[in-house]
């Protein structure tokens, strides 16, 4: 089969955005699927998960029942829908999972990084200041612990932004599958560079399995994009998508809650904290796409 993300391919795409936008979700509560036990995943809820992430590349999953902390619930999941090799980056747990929290006041270094904060996160994919052979594909976020007020994610699949823009132009898709289209410049420490320059494209097509990645960020400081007045368009365009798309789903997730993804576009609105509700997600970045092919009984019994 020709790949609908081939801009010559008119035909093939239309018939594969068709598609794609009739069965796409309008309602969050679409995306959520009850389970006994994360850890063990049933056939009936293998298919259901697999459903969810055919037309969204997202699925939430909801076992408030079960210990909200316990870190096994995501990891043993993920590794049975193929998301085995994680990112482990500095500020990740020893097991490779990230504890996403206020850092206050605990000198780990956290609190100069957003996502340790209480502030509001703009739509990004994880990983865009990755290495191209670092990209990430497939990521987990599981609620231990939700906010007081406030924490809530709104998430769009990379796949209809891709749709979005491209009816409004493919010239702008082009633009932002070139490899210059965004870099990330270097990031300074005491020891002079912590992260080299990173360019790169925004939308690509893997050369091997044909599915579309994106790496973007709508961050507008330590971003520099390709100066043409095509790209700018885009960028320009792309920001407005992700402003006011009508397919964009916000959840709220509650403790036992999770989001597993193959890195979707997503945000975080910021939140406010209490003695009893401190706001904790445990993260996990993969170099894998989420996968269901993979027949590994008990996993797949009933």
């Amino acid at each position: 089969m020709s790949n609908p993300f081939d801009l010559e391919n008119e035909n093939g795409y239309r018939a594969w955005r068709d598609a794609k936008l009739a069965v796409y979700p309008r309602s969050v509560d679409e995306l959520v699927v009850p389970l006994a036990d994360p850890r063990h995943l049933t056939a009936a809820e293998f298919t259901a998960l697999e459903n969810r992430c055919a037309r969204a590349n997202m699925a939430i999953y909801s076992a408030p029942h079960l210990p909200a902390a316990d870190k096994s619930l995501p990891r043993q999941l993920g590794q049975q829908l193929g998301l085995v090799h994680l990112e482990g980056n500095y500020l990740a747990d020893e097991d490779g999972l990230s504890s996403i929290t206020p850092a206050g006041d605990e000198g780990s270094g956290r609190g100069e990084f957003i996502p340790y904060t209480h502030k509001p996160i703009n739509w990004h994919t994880d990983g865009y200041y990755n290495a191209l052979d670092r990209r990430i594909l497939g990521m987990t976020l599981h609620c231990a612990q939700d906010a007081e007020a406030g924490g809530e994610n709104a998430l769009l699949d990379h796949e209809i932004a891709y749709i979005q823009l491209r009816d409004a132009s493919p010239d702008y898709v082009a633009a932002l599958m070139q490899p210059d289209a965004m870099t990330i410049p270097a990031r300074m420490d005491e020891d002079n560079v912590a992260r080299p320059e990173q360019s790169g494209p925004v939308f690509a097509v893997d050369p091997e399995q044909g599915f579309l990645t994106m790496r973007y960020t709508a961050r507008t400081r330590s971003i520099v994009w390709k100066d043409d007045a095509v790209t700018q368009a885009a960028v320009k365009t792309l920001a407005g998508i992700t402003a006011g798309s009508d397919y964009i789903l916000t959840a709220r997730l509650a403790p036992g809650m999770g989001l597993i993804c193959n890195n979707v576009l997503h945000t975080r609105s910021g939140f406010s904290d209490s003695p009893e509700h401190r706001r904790l997600l445990y993260r996990g970045r993969y170099y894998d796409r989420l996968r269901f092919d993979l027949n590994t009984a008990p996993a797949r019994a009933a």
